[in-house]
């Protein structure tokens, strides 16, 4: 399967069209249907379902298009390291993070790297712990800031000292807005909206126990941001992570803690044994020295 070939589909996935794609790609119409035939045929599936004025994926071609996506990505940001000049570093430095109370260490880690290097730049990618590990494993993100619990047996990684702390958020007209903090009694006959990874749940049915099974959860959410929209609009009372609250607007949206009081650590992580470039290889350096400061 090359690479060429891989681009070709993508190209063809995104205009839905292969004459329009051919246009793009600066390749004549019957070049490209060849090449996608052929590619059908390597794989063994069929990726198309043809129409009369446009084309669809089928399942295999949607996990086709998913993977290309990662392949491409990576070759992208290998080649870009790879052209990097010896005499001054630069590149870019991808970091996937939570909405985590830890992430206000980063401004201070970016500014004085950015005095260092100023040639660098870099991606901020935000979504749950197990996605940005997945990432990271793939070689799509070099350093993950990831809320506890989450294995890290793959990983070098620091633990930082930043609680994260576990609230309830609900509008502000709710009864519970009056109350200092919130008990586990108090959210047993709610709507709630419960975050979306295994492990976390496992943390806050400990704190539960055993009226956990008897809750009514009525969504999942990975990020507390669309969480906290539902909240809006009186769908129920959401658990997160306190961290990115202090942003949202408080006349819409209150939180109150937990008690007894719930609160996690997070870790800056990147993968053991990974080839970086020279600038994520600069970069977690000077994170080390920055965390022992």
């Amino acid at each position: 399967m090359e690479f060429r070939v891989l681009k070709y589909f993508l190209a063809v996935v995104r205009e839905e069209n292969i004459t329009r794609a051919a246009e793009v790609l600066h390749i004549t119409q019957p070049t490209l249907s060849r090449q996608l035939a052929q590619l059908e045929e390597e794989v063994g599936v069929k990726l198309f379902d043809r129409g009369k004025k446009s084309i669809t994926l089928t399942d295999e071609g949607m996990l086709l298009r998913r993977r290309a996506q990662e392949i491409v990505e990576l070759v992208d940001k290998t080649e870009h390291e790879l052209m990097m000049e010896d005499e001054e570093i630069s590149g870019r430095i991808s970091i996937g993070c939570g909405e985590l109370a830890a992430v206000n260490i980063l401004p201070d880690i970016f500014r004085t790297f950015v005095r260092k290097y100023p040639l660098v730049t870099y991606d901020i990618y935000t979504a749950t712990a197990d996605q940005v590990k997945e990432r990271m494993e793939k070689g799509l993100i070099d350093i993950g800031l990831l809320l506890e619990p989450v294995n890290i047996e793959k990983f070098d990684f620091i633990r930082l000292d930043i609680k994260e702390r576990w609230v309830v958020l609900m509008r502000p007209d709710d009864p519970l807005a009056e109350k200092e903090a919130v008990t586990a009694g108090d959210l047993t006959d709610r709507p709630l909206i419960m975050a979306s990874r295994s492990d976390v749940q496992h943390e806050l049915a400990g704190w539960f126990g055993d009226s956990f099974d008897d809750l009514n959860i009525l969504f999942t959410s990975n990020l507390a941001t669309n969480a906290a929209v539902m909240v809006e609009n009186g769908l129920g009372c959401a658990l997160v992570v306190e961290g990115a609250v202090p942003f949202w607007d408080r006349s819409r949206i209150c939180r109150r803690p937990l008690s007894p009081e719930l609160s996690l650590t997070s870790v800056l992580a990147w993968k053991r044994q990974q080839p970086f470039g020279a600038a994520a290889m600069k970069f977690i350096e000077h994170i080390k020295t920055c965390i022992r400061r």
